[in-house]
């Protein structure tokens, strides 16, 4: 039997494969080239020697076909398999009523308790439409819904566990970086930032230094026009190259709006894996690493040097090659001065604070981590370095501060003791013992508890957007009114 999938073909794939074919999209082929040949049903019924019921609920798209059947209709009506399993819609009023027709089959009208009802010729496409867009916006405000903090957790959490399965390096993405890099001519040191013009312009965009970009984006694409816009002011904690190759990455990357909180999760690391994977090519990262591992020095602080990137972009970097290609199992952390978890990663067996969902995002850290005594270290220059005894074994990690608009954060990045020689700052006298999730590690004295816990009332300094409701829209946080005006504004207008 044809296998019949029930979401409809993404836009802009290719024709539909035996294996592929959308039953209301086949159904409604066969309804149009049976009309078009002035056939009933009952005559079609009885040249396929089959009941008109088994035809009307092969057209209704409730019914699968075999191939063969498929063959002897096709026969029938004169035309080939192939054009009855096109995936495109026969005419713009057969998509309409598909759309409408898969609408009824999904968890809206269930969830509402509306019967299904027959998509009639004499209603006119308005109602069709007006149906179609009450279904539209009621998925919509469902899935704001259910873009909860929790959810935004738990789509972390599943995203951080495929990343450890796959030691959080994708080769399909370093093919994109590799194809990218070759196209531009770059063959060795660090990605300029004329090379990162060069590649806009290969893929056909230009870039444009405005003083009104929206203040809740980064940079925003034309799409229509080829234009790249990009603040005039520049952060100073922030790399110029990265809005432009992140804008660039979601074009190489076939990026669609995303329908749910999960997915702008996923285009946001793949996102910034793709401009990582430009900004430290692969092989070059991975010749610089190994060198440094032979010469057990690998660094940092080394790394984010020699190919002129930020440290947390070097640690994040490192993630992705140390396991696939160096065998080093490492982990990593981004903590707000407070304590919180901003972002996290491992494959090397430390165990992260977590919630019931398995998240670690918003959850605090041991006091005794590197990540939390970095920021007691008056020298802020040097790299930190400490071992830490932890119930699931020792790590030593290197730890640096970092600055952004809502206070310090510390970037770390860390191996368990077996792996330790690789790196520069072994030899650190830094150690610590964390007993953490045991209550007895970070929790305050008992008398001093007993003392103060009526009588303090502190104001957190947690980053409001781990506190706040996750914020509604197709890209959260992003005002679209605000970017529609200012895409208005620049348009060319030739």
């Amino acid at each position: 039997m044809i296998a019949v999938d029930p979401t409809p073909p993404e836009p802009g794939t290719p024709a539909a494969t035996a294996g592929e074919v959308d039953a209301l999209t086949l159904g409604r082929r066969i309804r149009e080239h049976r009309t078009a040949r002035g056939m009933t049903l009952g005559e079609l019924a009885r040249a396929i020697d089959r009941a008109p019921s088994q035809v009307s609920a092969i057209e209704n798209g409730k019914r699968e076909p075999r191939l063969s059947m498929l063959r002897t209709i096709a026969l029938a009506l004169g035309t080939t398999v192939d054009e009855l399993l096109r995936a495109d819609a026969p005419s713009e009023r057969a998509a309409l009523e598909i759309a409408v027709e898969r609408a009824q089959r999904g968890p809206v009208f269930s969830a509402l308790g509306l019967d299904p009802f027959r998509v009639a010729k004499t209603m006119n496409d308005q109602t069709l439409q007006t149906i179609l867009a009450l279904h539209n916006e009621i998925d919509r405000l469902h899935r704001e819904r259910a873009a909860t903090p929790e959810e935004a957790r738990r789509a972390n959490a599943e995203l951080r566990a495929e990343m450890r399965a796959r030691d959080n390096f994708y080769p399909e993405l370093e093919r994109v970086a590799a194809e990218l890099l070759e196209a531009v001519g770059h063959t060795g040191g660090p990605v300029s930032h004329q090379l990162v013009a060069d590649m806009a312009s290969h893929l056909g965009y230009s870039l444009h230094y405005v003083g009104d970009l929206p203040h809740s984006t980064r940079s925003v694409t034309d799409k229509r026009h080829g234009r790249i816009y990009l603040p005039t002011q520049q952060s100073p904690s922030r790399d110029s190259r990265s809005p432009i190759l992140q804008a660039l990455a979601s074009h190489l990357l076939h990026h669609e709006e995303p329908r749910d909180y999960g997915e702008f999760l996923r285009q946001r690391v793949e996102t910034n894996y793709l401009t990582a994977a430009i900004l430290l090519p692969e092989q070059a990262a991975v010749r610089y690493l190994a060198e440094a591992k032979n010469l057990r020095r690998i660094s940092m602080e080394e790394l984010r040097d020699h190919f002129a990137v930020s440290y947390e972009t070097a640690g994040h970097r490192f993630t992705n090659l140390a396991t696939a290609r160096l065998e080093i199992p490492v982990h990593f952390m981004k903590v707000h001065e407070s304590g919180t978890i901003i972002k996290a990663y491992e494959n090397d067996r430390v165990r992260f604070p977590s919630d019931a969902l398995g998240a670690v995002e918003g959850t605090t850290v041991c006091r005794n981590w590197t990540a939390r005594t970095v920021f007691d270290v008056e020298d802020r220059f040097s790299p930190w370095y400490q071992y830490t005894d932890t119930p699931s074994g020792t790590f030593w990690c290197t730890s640096r501060i970092e600055k952004a608009k809502e206070g310090e954060y510390s970037v770390s990045v860390g191996v368990p003791f077996e792996h330790v020689k690789w790196f520069r700052g072994r030899e650190t006298p830094h150690r610590a013992v964390s007993r953490c999730p045991d209550p007895s590690c970070c929790q305050a004295p008992e008398g001093l508890a007993d003392k103060w816990a009526d009588a303090s009332w502190p104001a957190a300094r947690t980053p409001t957007s781990l506190l706040a409701a996750l914020p509604t829209g197709t890209f959260p946080g992003v005002d679209q009114t605000e970017v529609y005006e200012f895409l208005e504004q620049h348009a060319p207008t030739s």
